[in-house]
């Protein structure tokens, strides 16, 4: 329901020749239409640089003087209908559709809050975003829907598959990857494996063992070499045969207690464990030197974004998504003119004809 010119309640009252809503007033009984919102090039290239970062609402506002409601108009169309990936590749290909260099696949999570999390698969050799998509949860079903169309996409261009995989080693990630690219190397992310190693093993505990085993895990990013992959694991193996017993020690439940007993060192368990299961994986960087030892490429990818959506704050979520897409769309390429003419073009032809 809308309202007319005389302030009087209007209800729906078909359309107009041009597709448009018409609404007739219960006061007045005035017929009228809306209008579509009319974007130009201009409002894309602000728009852009808005979602990169390179200019903020304020400054846009300023220098085109018109209000913050008349902007928000003039952008919610491209809210509205963020580009899909698949346009992307048909746009602008990434290299992996245009040349036959090897390179490796990277895949992470960006989670809104516990709304819901944006899957980023990326080609981290030549720093290209790949695909996106929102999910509810990194599932192995949403990785299956979502490799399931990247292995089309790259099989319909180049068939440039990757040679190696860098992940931070979760389950349905690691299955995924053996499923839709076959047996290719895959790291660990070793950046993943130091927070946890750091959060699980503070530098300020009590616990002499804690602060060595803390030292052996930060040791872990300084491997180079096989010779001192083996040292690494030898320092780790005599670390166990120390204080073995003070991981087997356990602590009895008061009568009454939901548990009979639990283990005592329970985090300092969990870190162990953390440095020694799948312990190849950890060092699969050392057998090729285009495989990267983390998956920093996304990292920072999962930085930007949340510096971006922390200053536009209040957001519904569908905007937050709308707003990840574009930013990923864009690339961090806010002025590159030929780039955001030929984006801007398709998408003029697919939502404004």
């Amino acid at each position: 329901m809308g309202h007319c010119l005389c302030s009087g309640r209007a209800i729906k009252f078909g359309r107009t020749s041009a597709g448009n809503a018409r609404f007739r007033c219960l006061v007045c009984h005035k017929t009228f239409g809306t209008k579509k919102a009319v974007v130009s090039f201009t409002d894309f290239l602000e728009f852009a640089q808005l979602i990169t970062g390179m200019v903020n609402r304020k400054k846009i506002i300023s220098e085109r003087k018109v209000s913050r409601p008349t902007l928000a108009k003039k952008f919610q169309p491209f809210f509205d209908h963020p580009l899909p990936p698949e346009a992307i590749w048909e746009i602008t290909p990434p290299q992996v559709a245009q040349i036959n260099d090897p390179w490796v696949y990277g895949v992470d999570g960006k989670w809104l809050k516990r709304q819901g999390v944006i899957l980023i698969h990326r080609d981290v050799t030549h720093q290209e975003n790949l695909f996106w998509s929102f999910h509810k949860s990194e599932s192995a079903a949403a990785l299956e829907v979502d490799l399931t169309k990247l292995s089309q996409l790259i099989s319909h261009s180049s068939g440039n598959f990757p040679v190696a995989a860098v992940s931070d080693w979760k389950q349905a990630i690691v299955t995924a990857v053996a499923t839709f690219f076959g047996p290719i190397p895959h790291q660990r992310c070793l950046s993943h494996v130091l927070r946890l190693a750091k959060k699980l093993l503070p530098k300020n505990s009590p616990i002499p063992a804690t602060l060595h085993l803390r030292e052996i895990a930060l040791d872990l990013n300084r491997v180079r070499t096989s010779e001192e992959q083996t040292n690494w694991q030898g320092r780790l193996a005599k670390w166990k045969d120390l204080h073995n017993d003070l991981l087997k020690e356990k602590t009895l439940g008061q009568p009454g207690h939901q548990k009979k007993w639990w283990y005592t060192h329970g985090n300092l368990r969990r870190g162990y464990k953390l440095l020694t299961h799948d312990q190849d994986s950890l060092f699969v960087y050392l057998t090729d030197e285009l495989i990267p030892k983390s998956n920093n490429s996304l990292e920072g990818i999962n930085s930007q974004l949340n510096q971006k959506l922390g200053s536009h704050r209040g957001m519904p979520l569908s905007s937050q998504i709308s707003f990840a897409f574009w930013h990923l769309t864009f690339g961090g390429e806010g002025n590159n003119l030929p780039k955001l003419r030929k984006l801007w073009g398709y998408w003029r032809k697919k939502f404004l004809q």
